[in-house]
C-alpha cells in the first residue's frame, strides 16, 4: 500500500483531499494540530468506505514534532514510505499592514510556509530513494493577485509557489512532481466569515466553490495521469482571476 499525507486534514478541503486519496486506494495519514474530534470524523468517513487511515498529530510550524510523529510512524512501518505529501495546512490572521502585529504575521508564515519547509524535507529522501513521489502544495487566489487585509497570507502563499517551482526541477529527474494548486473562494470554515453573497457577485461562475472540486483536482495531480505535470500552479476560482 501507498501512503499519503494531508496536513490540516480534519476538515474543508484537507477532510475532502483525504477522502479522496483513499478512494484511490492510498492509506491516508490525516493531520491535525488540535482538532482530534474533527480528524477522527475524517477518519471515520474513509473507514466507513473501506478505506484505511489514521490520525497523526503534530504542529506543522514545529520541525521537532514532525521528526517526533514520523519516526514513530516509520516504527510501525519499517518497509513502507509516504509516497504521497499534500500541504494543505494553513492559517488565516488577517489585519491591515498598519495595524498587523508581529504574531500575526509570523504565525501564518511559520505554518504555510516553514511548515511546507519542515515536512517536506523530512520526506522528500524517501521519494527519491524510491524514485517515486507526488507532492501538492494548497496555495491560494491571494497568493497570486494579493488581498486586501491578507499581506501575511499573500506572501506565504506566494512564497509557497516560488519554492513548489524551485523544488520542482530539483526533484524531477527522480519521477517526483511538485505543483501548486491555487483555490478561489471554496466553502469552508476558513471562509465561512466572508460575505458570501457580496463576493459570488464577482465569480463568473457565480458561487463558491466546493472542497471536493479541489479534491478531485489533488486526485489528478497525484495519479500516474500527471506524471508530466510538474513546477505549475492550477487555479481553481471559478474564473474569478485568470
Amino acid at each position: 500500500m501507498k501512503y499519503a499525507l494531508v496536513t490540516g486534514g480534519s476538515r474543508g478541503i484537507g477532510r475532502a483531499i483525504s477522502i479522496k486519496l483513499a478512494e484511490m486506494g492510498y492509506g491516508v495519514l490525516i493531520n491535525y494540530q488540535s482538532r482530534s474530534e474533527e480528524a477522527k470524523k475524517t477518519q471515520e468517513a474513509i473507514e466507513s468506505q473501506g478505506g484505511t487511515a489514521e490520525t497523526m498529530q503534530f504542529d506543522v510550524s514545529d520541525s521537532l514534532q514532525i521528526e517526533t510523529a514520523l519516526a514513530k510512524w516509520q516504527e510501525s512501518h519499517p518497509n513502507e514510505y509516504i509516497a504521497v505529501l499534500i500541504n494543505n495546512a494553513g492559517i488565516r490572521r488577517d489585519n491591515t499592514m498598519i495595524f498587523m502585529q508581529d504574531e500575526e504575521w509570523h504565525t501564518v508564515l511559520d505554518t504555510t510556509l516553514n511548515g511546507f519547509f519542515y515536512i517536506t524535507r523530512r520526506l522528500l529522501k524517501d521519494m527519491l530513494v524510491n524514485r517515486w513521489g507526488r507532492i501538492v502544495n494548497v496555495s491560494s487566489l491571494s497568493g497570486i493577485k494579493g488581498m486586501p487585509g491578507q499581506t501575511n497570507y499573500s506572501a506565504a502563499k506566494a512564497a509557497l509557489t516560488g519554492a513548489s517551482k524551485a523544488l520542482a526541477l530539483e526533484v524531477a529527474k527522480r519521477n517526483v512532481t511538485v505543483n501548486v494548486i491555487a483555490p478561489g473562494f471554496i466553502e469552508s470554515d476558513m471562509t465561512k466569515d466572508l460575505n458570501e453573497a457580496e463576493l459570488k457577485k464577482h465569480i463568473p461562475t457565480g458561487r463558491f466553490g466546493r472542497a471536493e472540486e479541489v479534491a478531485d483536482l489533488a486526485a489528478f495531480l497525484v495519479s500516474d495521469k500527471a506524471a508530466y505535470i510538474t513546477g505549475e500552479v492550477i487555479s481553481i476560482n471559478g474564473g474569478l482571476h485568470t
